[in-house]
């Protein structure tokens, strides 16, 4: 399902979803095809929901024109 798909489904709320199919431009990752888990009322449930995803799974909000995710890179310690 393309991102514009679930926009015009659940305007205006927080979905979770699963990246199917995304690609890598410099540190920026671009989400290309998404399938559609559950749709969201509550901001907060939204916020918990967030903190308890893996793997390839996402809350957005369908406000945003497009679902972009930005890649840091995690520091390496060194330890003894």
């Amino acid at each position: 399902m393309q991102w514009q798909e679930v926009r015009n489904i659940y305007p205006d709320q927080y979905v979770l979803l699963e990246i199917l199919n995304s690609h890598t431009e410099e540190n920026i990752q671009y989400v290309d095809e998404v399938a559609l888990i559950k749709a969201i009322q509550d901001p907060d449930d939204a916020t918990r929901e967030l903190l308890q995803c893996k793997h390839n799974n996402i809350v957005y909000h369908t406000g945003q024109d497009k679902i972009t995710i930005e890649i840091r890179k995690s520091a390496f310690y060194r330890g003894r």
